[in-house]
């Protein structure tokens, strides 16, 4: 017997909520890899949308953390596990556009990895500690330039756009500021709170936290546009460094073996956990700006433009991991 249209399109509808609910890739835990210590951002996130997706799809989903080597410690663990669609990796576009280009690492970023999906988006803040004595950007040029070889930068780490950015300031504003590098934003931040160094373009995770508690002084930021958690704060654009646009995502990552049937069910899957409202709360909460995409071939063209503009950099620089 015929069924209506109607009954044959709700009945297709339930199947396809099915296929979500009831994990397609077998009976065994989703594996979401993270290649950063546990209590940092990239784990935190993971951790959220992990749990939304074991709701989703009614298997459990288990973060394992897996630091060290800039994050390739992690993605090769994905790599050799199966392309089936269990095992992934929740990152920072970071591990695809930058850590590689001065790391040697045992695979291609962008021939052996692929962008999933991305969930929300990151900028760097050029910061002082809140007593240092430029009010402005413009002021602290100016006082920058009282001090000529001798002003300092910091950076999270060697190799990231928090060094490529602090450069290219030096550069432009004829600064000659020395750079130290660090082993991640919390001991960068001590020291431009000590006074050791000058400034700093830092992550707006952990940044926010220190600018909100009146500790850091913001002067500009990295987008394409205003940070809408710094609405009075201009973009590097603004202030006629339009090179100075550095932005990132944050989202999931995979194996470029990944069958187009089992993406396309990924695709399904985040899109469902990221829509969450506690999702799309604790990625604001973090100072993360949420924004969702499932365009596979999108993001990964937009991480090879990336790669490339900072390759260019690491070149021109001639920046070195250590």
């Amino acid at each position: 017997m015929k069924l209506p249209r109607l009954a044959r399109a709700v009945m297709a509808l339930i199947g396809w909520s099915l296929a979500l609910n009831v994990w397609a890739f077998g009976e065994r835990p989703m594996r979401l890899i993270v290649p950063a210590p546990p209590g940092g951002t990239m784990d935190i996130v993971a951790r959220v949308l992990g749990q939304q997706m074991s709701i989703d799809i009614g298997r459990p989903v288990i973060v394992e953390n897996r630091p060290g080597a800039g994050g390739s410690i992690g993605l090769q663990a994905m790599l050799q596990s199966a392309p089936d669609g269990n095992t992934i990796v929740m990152a920072a576009s970071t591990v695809m556009a930058e850590t590689p280009l001065v790391m040697k690492t045992p695979y291609d970023p962008l021939k052996d990895l692929v962008p999933i999906a991305t969930v929300a988006r990151s900028g760097v803040v050029l910061v002082s500690a809140a007593n240092y004595p430029a009010k402005d950007f413009t002021s602290l040029i100016a006082q920058l330039k009282t001090r000529i070889g001798k002003s300092s930068f910091a950076s999270y780490s060697p190799g990231t756009v928090s060094q490529y950015a602090g450069l290219i300031l030096s550069e432009r504003g004829g600064l000659q500021m020395q750079h130290v590098g660090y082993a991640g934003s919390p001991p960068a931040l001590q020291d431009l709170l000590g006074g050791q160094v000058d400034v700093m373009f830092d992550g707006m995770v952990t940044s926010m936290p220190l600018i909100k508690g009146g500790k850091l002084r913001p002067y500009a930021f990295s987008g394409k546009t205003r940070s809408k958690y710094l609405p009075d704060v201009p973009t590097m654009t603004e202030l006629g460094y339009p090179e100075l646009q550095f932005q990132g995502w944050v989202g999931f990552i995979g194996s470029s073996k990944l069958p187009a049937d089992v993406l396309a069910k990924l695709h399904a899957i985040i899109e469902k956990a990221a829509q969450a409202p506690t999702v799309q709360q604790k990625l604001s909460d973090v100072g993360l700006e949420p924004e969702l995409s499932v365009d596979t071939p999108a993001l990964l063209n937009e991480t090879r433009k990336l790669s490339e503009r900072n390759a260019a950099i690491v070149k021109k620089f001639d920046i070195q991991a250590n």
